[in-house]
């Protein structure tokens, strides 16, 4: 298999690079710039500097190639948002012009809008609550309706998710704060049982997916290793690092006020729902698919989130 990952420099990419990496094989890394996607590579592996917003980009993107990951996240704004359908669109084009077997697009519990018990699977009716999750809904169903015999097309969803590297997330910040010994902030509510996959996890459920024998498309969740709270998991990284939890919990009100000022914040407030009433992923259908699948533990992936933030040298 010759695959592309596009978006190879994110965790997510990271993590799906590396899974293959330890079977010897040797990818095609897409990208915008050099420099991120040269961290992800090894010897053997293509650099390609593409704009997949474009037709001509994907043709660039998968040159050369038989199955892709999309793991592609665009600025966290309604109107970048806007663009994953039409983009979606050009990828399909481009694959079908390539001839690509199969094609995994990581998603995310957008689309699932608010939850109508206690475990979603992937029958669970897909509402979403807001734009951003209208536009990544649309781009999971132009995916899914191109699947083909020719073109297998597979989803996978994912909840929030942390661990080394990644610089988007709830317990980002968190995980900084425990590795300089300073303190978190945290989104409240900070309380309510949530879920969060550790990113290594990832890339060899993608793996096990791509490389399946037998039919495999449509969607799948891949949930958390158990529920815990922002709280508690944060209090695990200060564990992790020696140092006593000192954590600060931004109630709704404020983060209203402090986005004000902070764009990011702002764009926050859509998805406040999912402290709330979080979505919490049934993956039954993944693991009797994959009976093989391993969930890194809170504790062990608190641990090493942490040892990467001290690592890293851009710590404050």
């Amino acid at each position: 298999m010759r695959l592309a990952i596009i978006g190879a420099s994110g965790a997510i990419g990271r993590s799906v690079a590396d899974a293959f990496h330890a079977g010897g094989a040797s990818l095609r890394l897409v990208g915008r710039r050099k420099s991120p996607l040269a961290g992800a590579a090894r010897p053997g592996d293509e650099l390609v500097m593409a704009d997949v917003g474009t037709l001509q980009g994907c043709r660039s993107a998968l040159e050369g190639a038989d199955a892709a990951v999309y793991t592609l996240g665009l600025p966290y704004t309604t109107e970048a948002f806007a663009s994953y359908p039409p983009m979606m669109e050009a990828f399909l084009t481009a694959a079908r012009e390539q001839g690509l077997k199969r094609i995994l697009l990581i998603s995310n519990v957008y689309p699932y809008g608010l939850p109508q018990g206690p475990r979603v699977a992937e029958t669970h009716p897909r509402n979403p609550v807001m734009a951003k999750g209208e536009y990544r809904k649309a781009q999971e169903d132009i995916l899914l309706s191109a699947s083909s015999p020719a073109l297998e097309t597979i989803s996978l969803r994912l909840p929030d998710f942390y661990g080394p590297g990644v610089e988007s997330s709830l317990l980002t910040m968190a995980a900084k704060a425990a590795a300089a010994g300073g303190t978190a902030t945290l989104l409240g509510p900070a309380d309510t049982p949530h879920e969060f996959v550790f990113t290594p996890d990832v890339g060899p459920v993608v793996k096990a997916l791509l490389e399946h024998q037998g039919p495999v498309a449509g969607a799948y969740n891949f949930a958390g290793a158990g529920t815990i709270s922002q709280r508690a998991l944060a209090e695990l990284m200060f564990k992790a690092a020696g140092h006593p939890a000192k954590l600060r919990v931004l109630p709704p009100w404020q983060q209203n006020l402090v986005g004000l000022f902070m764009p990011v914040l702002r764009e926050l407030k859509d998805v406040r729902y999912l402290s709330e009433t979080p979505v919490l992923l049934d993956d039954t259908k993944l693991r009797s698919l994959l009976p093989g699948v391993t969930k890194t533990p809170y504790e062990e992936g608190a641990r090493l989130t942490v040892a990467a933030a001290q690592a890293s040298p851009r710590l404050p």
